[in-house]
């Protein structure tokens, strides 16, 4: 995923108020945030204000607050004064070595499945909305980025395009894995740009389906109601052999760790693979489709 951030390393004098934080985590990690609730809980235990603790860690208060706040990825110094400061407990020496930053590009709610997804030993996803992420084209991602509201700047589509394009490379990159795709056949004729960039976009698909470990399924039209219309929903196996689910909304997404329910997922998905076309099938659905553009 696009990561691009600074790190600063100034101690104390260094110009670090509001107004110069230059080096602030734009996305800020769930370990960041984690690490910043940890030092503002030792440093009030310590009866320190941030001024205080400032002073006794060599930075300014503002720094500390970046700290605290998940936005600025502490250095060595900092960690090191840090623990002095506290009573030197250990606590944050250690919690420092699992510190990553955020990832650009992505939503604060999909980060986390997005890190399980490249260590997954299966994954299964079904669509009803728009064509998965890693089977997007290009032009297709970024038709959705620009389409999306509140509108995103330049960098932001930029950055989030980047993450789109990266996250599909590990398909390519992890041909064992075995990746299940079931999609519904409005996805494929939504359009979007000229008949051109929808050309491009079946081809992509399938391309990106034609290896041995990718299977893509298409839900026809005539299929009817079915047992995953409670909307799109993923599925994968861990290494340890967990299965673990994601769903997601407007503006908010949910990894589901509960056994019973993501056996139920599990399920829904087992018998739509029954109602969908088989991949012979679904890729000569396609192919007619690219006819038709």
């Amino acid at each position: 995923m696009g990561i691009g951030v600074g790190e600063a390393t100034g101690g104390a004098g260094a110009q670090e108020g509001p107004a110069g934080e230059w080096d602030r985590e734009p996305h800020p990690s769930d370990s960041l945030r984690t690490f910043g609730a940890v030092v503002q809980a030792l440093r009030e235990h310590a009866g320190l204000s941030r001024a205080e603790f400032g002073a006794r860690v060599q930075y300014s208060k503002h720094t500390v607050e970046s700290v605290e706040l998940g936005r600025r990825m502490p250095d060595e110094a900092f960690v090191e004064h840090a623990e002095e400061a506290t009573g030197n407990t250990g606590a944050l020496r250690k919690a420092a070595r699992h510190l990553t930053r955020g990832e650009a590009g992505l939503a604060a709610w999909f980060r986390r499945w997005a890190r399980l997804e490249r260590e997954a030993v299966s994954l299964s996803t079904y669509e009803c909305r728009l064509v998965p992420g890693l089977l997007q084209s290009e032009a297709y991602a970024r038709a959705v980025f620009e389409g999306t509201i509140p509108l995103r700047t330049d960098v932001e589509l930029g950055e989030q395009l980047a993450a789109r394009m990266e996250r599909k490379a590990m398909m390519r990159e992890r041909p064992t894995v075995p990746f299940s795709f079931i999609v519904e056949e409005h996805v494929f004729r939504r359009r979007f740009g000229d008949a051109e960039m929808m050309r491009e976009l079946v081809d992509h698909v399938l391309e990106l389906t034609a290896p041995r470990n990718v299977t893509l399924q298409v839900v026809p039209l005539e299929a009817g109601l079915h047992a995953c219309l409670d909307g799109p929903v993923q599925v994968l196996e861990t290494p340890e052999g967990r299965r673990l689910g994601y769903s997601e909304g407007q503006k908010n997404g949910r990894l589901i760790s509960d056994a019973k329910e993501v056996s139920v997922l599990c399920q829904r998905y087992d018998t739509l693979r029954s109602q969908a076309l088989s991949p012979n099938e679904s890729r000569a659905l396609l192919e007619r489709l690219r006819g038709e553009r």
